[in-house]
């Protein structure tokens, strides 16, 4: 009987120590962020013996919990809100747990480290969108850029881009004539950006997207937008019409030509042999 009690405690010791003891830990662990919209995610998918918690902390501060990520069964994590100091780097810790029900003897946990993460130099910016107009004049062509949306909000209202970096946003303008693959470049500290040394009447494209200078080199710049071409008032015969239409409509040109030299030759033959047969007293060949 004794021996029956010993075998039964080790079978539970085993299922509350050793099962516990068994959770994964959290591998492939990265933070994603783009406009301050911050997702730390991980893998595998827990099963159903066991859940994640999220504990994060600036440099030097206390672990703090989200709400939403504490016994999870989510293998992501919103953060965008919780790292309120934007200029702090931050570190997280995901623990693997029993379930929101279950109950466990251990006093850690088995737990994966995230790479530092500092969300003011770190965030990706999206592309930005443009609108562009030229002047009547045709010597100057004004870009107006909409700063991108934040996932951030102050007394109720959304942040972009230029509440958060300020006079540190600017905005760099790559474009080049229609059709053409010379390229230049354009740096604004405004939204508002005009370009004047473009050539009057051509057709250029443009395309704008956030520069942050005071950023490493691989994080100063952020996404490209969609290009916008502005509208050629007396576009090139070749930009307008492919090769091939225009080979076409040479063709016919050259084979018109050459039907109405031929018509007049044989007009102008017909005509001097009626005219030598007049003079030769000769009567008219009836066709």
């Amino acid at each position: 009987m004794s021996r029956t009690r010993a075998a039964l405690s080790f079978v539970f010791f085993l299922s509350t120590h050793g099962a516990s003891g068994s959770y994964p830990r959290a591998q492939n662990v990265t933070w994603t962020s783009t406009n301050f919209k911050t997702i730390l995610s991980w893998e595998p998918k827990p099963s159903a013996d066991y859940s994640y918690t999220v504990e994060f902390s600036r440099a030097g501060g206390d672990k703090q919990r989200n709400l939403h990520c504490i016994r999870s069964s989510f293998t992501t994590c919103d953060l965008s809100t919780s790292l309120t100091d934007l200029n702090a780097c931050y570190t997280a810790d995901i623990l693997s747990e029993p379930p929101k029900l279950g109950t466990s003897d251990m006093i850690e946990f088995p737990h994966t480290t995230s790479s530092q993460f500092c969300p003011y130099t770190d965030t990706d910016i999206s592309k930005p969108d443009f609108k562009l107009k030229v002047s009547e004049d045709k010597k100057k062509t004004t870009l107006y850029v909409t700063d991108p949306l934040t996932a951030l909000f102050k007394d109720g209202q959304q942040l972009n881009i230029r509440d958060i970096f300020s006079d540190q946003l600017q905005y760099r303008v790559t474009y080049r004539k229609n059709q053409s693959t010379g390229k230049k470049v354009y740096t604004s500290k405004t939204s508002e950006i005009e370009l004047s040394d473009l050539d009057q009447g051509e057709s250029y494209c443009f395309s704008v997207q956030a520069y942050i200078p005071s950023r490493s080199v691989d994080k100063q710049l952020g996404e490209m937008s969609q290009p916008q071409c502005s509208n050629n008032d007396n576009p090139s015969i070749f930009k307008v019409y492919s090769i091939g239409v225009i080979a076409c409509a040479i063709f016919l040109i050259l084979l018109l030509i050459g039907i109405i030299i031929a018509v007049t030759v044989v007009c102008c033959k017909r005509r001097k042999k009626t005219l030598k047969n007049e003079k030769d007293g000769m009567p008219l060949e009836v066709i």
